[in-house]
């Protein structure tokens, strides 16, 4: 009897022992590059782009800027949150009076606590607001930053209002035609760690190193911070500590609206070659007053209504962010998504006497 119990325990701890092997051999195949790469694509599995969603009703969208009090930017985001009224959503604009790196931080935060369904930012710096921003992906809010990128890693969609390369070459193409190809010039930026302005800073320098450019010689990069009386103080510096200056280019419309004052004003004015980014209501005057012979931009009106449709698509499943996604936004017509998540607005356009009085922006 005994011998017999014996065999019927041995029996059993023999086969919860090979239970107990297959179970962690299971286990271990769980590791195996096969299984690995199953498990790995489950968990990662991204949500799928639906391009024939409609577009959702109700959505809340919310425009931070550089600076809430920044005119260009006011334009840009008026005319998202007009948009959004088109599709049923509700916009609005919220932001700092100051472009500081950090200044944009506080109200993404706050942002968060509210529940947007997107953020559209235009990035003091591409860094210091990727922490907050992250933090709202994970709460799936959508977020696309505008005029100035973010880290790529920080947001969604980058709505650029037209190539960098393109921008930054062609603002020293026209102003090396207007003098002659020679003589020193400055470069009037906004802040130092604005993603745009660097980037396109980046182009001008490399197009300087082209053999025309030969006789021009760029002395000095100063920057005004976005702000109008220290972008004016910016320019009579530069025009103090180089008085044979033959140009400024300033690709930001509070520092070539400030610029132009100053010219104006001086006896550099027909002398020294403004050139820049503007809009033709801030600089119809000094246009037509000869202390400005151009300028270019692209429609701000068009890229704050291009982010809001971008945003609502992104919030209605529409898209992803994927490259080679399209989606439709309203009057502007069909959008694809770039590298990167960057989707361009179009060609900029110059400004001159012939055509200025025939834009109202």
């Amino acid at each position: 009897m005994i011998t017999r119990i014996a065999a019927r325990r041995r029996a059993a701890a023999t086969a919860a022992l090979a239970c107990a092997l297959a179970v962690a051999l299971t286990a271990c195949s769980g590791t195996t590059k096969d299984s690995a790469e199953k498990d790995t694509t489950n968990a990662g599995t991204a949500a799928k782009a639906d391009p024939n969603a409609p577009l959702k009703k109700g959505l809340k969208l919310a425009f931070l800027p550089k600076q809430i009090n920044n005119p260009y930017e006011k334009i840009v985001d008026e005319a998202g949150i007009a948009a959004a009224k088109e599709y049923g959503a509700t916009g609005k604009e919220v932001g700092p009076s100051d472009a500081s790196a950090s200044s944009q931080v506080s109200y993404i935060n706050t942002l968060i606590q509210q529940r947007q369904d997107a953020i559209l930012i235009a990035a003091n710096d591409p860094n210091a607001v990727c922490g907050p921003l992250k933090q709202a992906m994970k709460k799936d809010i959508k977020v696309v930053a505008y005029d100035s990128d973010t880290a790529k890693d920080c947001r969604q969609l980058f709505i650029n209002q037209a190539s960098s390369e393109e921008i930054g070459r062609s603002l020293v193409q026209h102003l090396g035609e207007q003098i002659g190809y020679q003589g020193k010039i400055a470069i009037l930026s906004a802040t130092q760690n604005a993603t745009n302005q660097n980037t396109w800073i980046e182009f001008m320098k490399d197009e300087l190193k082209l053999p025309k450019y030969q006789n021009m010689r760029l002395v000095k990069v100063a920057y005004g911070d976005d702000a109008d009386q220290k972008s004016f103080q910016q320019t009579q510096g530069l025009l103090q500590a180089y008085p044979d200056l033959k140009g400024i280019i300033s690709p930001t419309t509070v520092g070539i609206a400030a610029a132009a004052r100053y010219l104006g004003d001086s006896s550099y004015k027909g002398k020294v070659v403004l050139n820049g980014l503007g809009t033709p209501n801030q600089m119809r005057k000094y246009v037509k007053d000869g202390t400005v012979e151009q300028f270019s931009l692209w429609n701000p009106e068009e890229l704050g209504y291009l982010g809001s449709y971008a945003a609502a698509a992104l919030a209605s499943g529409q898209i992803t962010g994927a490259e080679g996604e399209k989606f439709k936004a309203g009057k502007l017509g069909e959008y694809t998504i770039g590298k990167d998540g960057e989707i361009i607005l179009g060609e900029p356009t110059v400004f001159d006497k012939r055509n200025i009085d025939t834009f109202d922006f």
